[in-house]
């Protein structure tokens, strides 16, 4: 076996006589800024790299109009040294884009650039054109960016995206301005500087406009009667989210509670619909509505018979001889509950409390019923609705009632904080308007 294979195959780093651990001027920074700023200076820490390894040192610098962004990445590398080296990617005016490159080990702290200066050249004088173009670079939306005249030659007004990753750079930007030609091509091609790797995409809705807005009834019957659904207001979405809606449902009987949720979320698939029956019936209903779509505005059902139109409805069961309480609670125990019979074919009592947060909601549900199997568990292990997270914490006591008897702690909470749940009633019904209904 040759000795210059013996290190790989023993997963071994072979470092040459003599190499050094060096240390490299370290750190990574994005930032817009306003053109008159040019040029930049900047400083950054340092860090220890392993022997063999070089400092690298990455600038990019994108110049759009009024605006410029600058991208530093500094660090260790086991890249091969580079001389030091400006690319023009893109030359202006009108968009521009020019990078700096550079690997070293000749001595500590040889990634030593510190300033746009290498990069940047005053702009030559333009003459304006007849063609005008929103100007932005932005993580966020570009609704409100201004519009300026494009210099001669310029014809196209470029709207896109920009991703960069690598060198402790994750970000995405949204980028306008006036380009020369048609093209998604910002960077003529490259789709690496230094450790950076970037791509583009083109697209005049990446910021979706969506209905946002809390909706939260207790009323009976929800589960057979359509409520409205309204949205309060509109919400911009960051990159990567579509528009979501939501409902939750729980109906136990007497009472019942829907919640919903409309707004801005991250979805596997951009545009789905789905509605889960978690547990029930007969017993408690346990039921959700989650849909995901990827036009501005499109999360705009107007009422919960979204849900309820997917729901079975079978002919009320006979009744059967086991008795529970009953009761949907949000906020803390259940106080007010009703002690019910039992459908035929429910098997035993369940109580439990639920985290339900995202979508604008962080609260506990407190929740009591009768069950049609032997099962701690409403949710059957999700833990995720839409933009709610749910945590299930079912209680120790789910048992098997016998016919017309309500377990004493039950009676307790009853005689002892009937006056909580009348004070708990009225704050919800300010806070929330809507009333707490029998």
């Amino acid at each position: 076996m040759s000795p210059a294979l013996l290190p790989a195959l023993l997963g071994l780093a072979l470092v040459l006589p003599g190499a050094q651990a060096l240390t490299c001027h370290s750190g990574s920074a994005m930032a817009v800024r306003n053109a008159t700023e040019l040029p930049l200076t900047w400083t950054v820490g340092e860090e220890d790299c392993r022997e063999g390894w070089g400092c690298q040192d990455t600038v990019m610098l994108l110049e759009n109009g009024p605006l410029v962004l600058l991208v530093i990445t500094k660090g260790c590398t086991q890249e091969e040294d580079q001389e030091a080296r400006v690319t023009q990617h893109r030359e202006g005016p009108g968009l521009s884009i020019v990078s700096y490159t550079r690997v070293c080990r000749r001595e500590d702290l040889c990634n030593d650039l510190s300033s746009t200066r290498p990069l940047w050249n005053p702009p030559p004088p333009t003459f304006p054109g007849t063609v005008r173009c929103p100007v932005c670079l932005s993580t966020e939306g570009c609704e409100t960016a201004p519009e300026v005249t494009c210099p001669v030659g310029h014809t196209h007004c470029y709207n896109g995206i920009l991703q960069l990753r690598g060198g402790g750079i994750d970000a995405k930007l949204r980028v306008q301005g006036c380009m020369s030609q048609a093209a998604c091509n910002l960077l003529n091609e490259t789709r690496g500087i230094g450790p950076l790797s970037v791509s583009e995409k083109c697209t005049t809705n990446a910021f979706r406009t969506c209905q946002k807005g809390i909706m939260l009834r207790f009323k009976e019957n929800l589960a057979k009667e359509p409520v409205e659904w309204d949205a309060f207001t509109t919400v911009k979405c960051d990159l990567d989210e579509v528009c979501q809606e939501t409902l939750l449902l729980i109906d136990v009987g007497p009472r019942s509670l829907i919640v919903g949720s409309k707004g801005c979320g991250k979805a596997e698939t951009p545009d789905s619909q789905t509605v889960s029956i978690h547990s029930g019936p007969p017993g408690v209903l346990a039921a959700s509505y989650t849909h995901f779509c990827s036009s501005n505005g499109c999360n705009n059902a107007s009422s919960t018979s979204v849900l309820l139109n997917s729901l079975p409805h079978p002919a009320a069961p006979a009744q059967g001889d086991l008795q529970c309480p009953a009761c949907v609670q949000l906020g803390g125990l259940c106080t007010g509950y009703k002690n019910v019979m039992c459908p035929k074919g429910t098997t035993h009592c369940y109580k439990g409390d639920i985290s339900l947060n995202g979508g604008g909601l962080s609260s506990p549900l407190s929740i009591q019923g009768c069950m049609a199997q032997p099962s701690n568990s409403l949710f059957r292990r999700t833990n995720r609705i839409g933009p709610f997270i749910v945590a299930e914490l079912p209680k120790d006591g789910n048992k098997v009632l016998q016919s017309g008897a309500a377990p004493a702690p039950y009676l307790a909470q009853v005689v002892g904080l009937g006056l909580s749940l009348a004070l708990w009633c009225a704050v919800t019904s300010l806070l929330i308007l809507f009333p707490c209904d029998s």
